[in-house]
């Protein structure tokens, strides 16, 4: 197991404080994605960011929603990359391709999570928000499909959902009240183009435990 104990999510806010304090972006002096980042993800097809918030589906499982908002400087789209349960994932070390990883929600400890729900627009696979204080199951788990060795911050790549093989993806339905204009984000089995992801804003944790700023804000 690896909690998420209160004062790493202290640091966590610590750290996303110096983002927002810094006037200018800094450049990042490595080019991966790395373990106990906290990063926004972007969906390529329709600029949009991964998003959650203390809002359950009115159908489906009831857990916490997950979206995609058109804002970029919305704290509820920070994510943080973890190791899959029982696995450790070294603080900064670079997620390679292929590699089994969670995302947690940094506002409310819950982890990205999908099952055999469907989702209420699309009527694809529901993803959700699952958990607390970083714990759920193993159905929060994602593989990061990429072309190469690491998971670079600068590539579009997919997110399989490792327990029902669907790929976490936006096709642009929106919601109405209370979360008017967010898109739905669900699972599809299909590889297309509705399932490209990037980093973009965030906290990037290099092995010498200094963090990176890249603010996009």
């Amino acid at each position: 197991m690896e909690p998420l104990k209160p004062l790493s999510l202290c640091l966590d806010l610590v750290l996303l404080l110096l983002v927002f304090s810094t006037g200018q972006a800094r450049e990042p002096d490595t080019a991966y994605v790395t373990c106990g980042s906290l990063v926004k993800l972007l969906n390529t097809r329709h600029n949009v960011r991964l998003h959650s918030h203390d809002v359950k589906y009115g159908s489906g499982s009831g857990q916490q929603s997950v979206t995609g908002v058109d804002t970029a400087d919305d704290a509820n789209s920070y994510w943080r990359i973890r190791g899959k349960p029982n696995e450790t994932c070294q603080r900064g070390i670079p997620i390679k391709c292929g590699q089994a990883i969670r995302f947690t929600h940094m506002k409310t400890g819950r982890n990205l999570h999908s099952h055999h729900f469907s989702s209420p627009l699309s009527n694809n696979q529901e993803v959700s928000a699952f958990g607390e204080n970083g714990e759920g199951d193993d159905l929060d788990v994602w593989a990061v499909q990429c072309s190469g060795t690491y998971w670079e911050r600068e590539d579009a790549v997919r997110f399989k959902h490792v327990g029902t093989s669907v790929f976490l993806s936006i096709t642009g339905e929106q919601y109405g009240h209370p979360i008017r204009g967010q898109r739905e984000v669900h699972g599809m089995h299909s590889a297309n183009h509705n399932n490209y992801w990037k980093v973009m804003e965030g906290v990037f944790i290099q092995p010498s435990n200094e963090p990176l700023y890249h603010d996009e804000l």
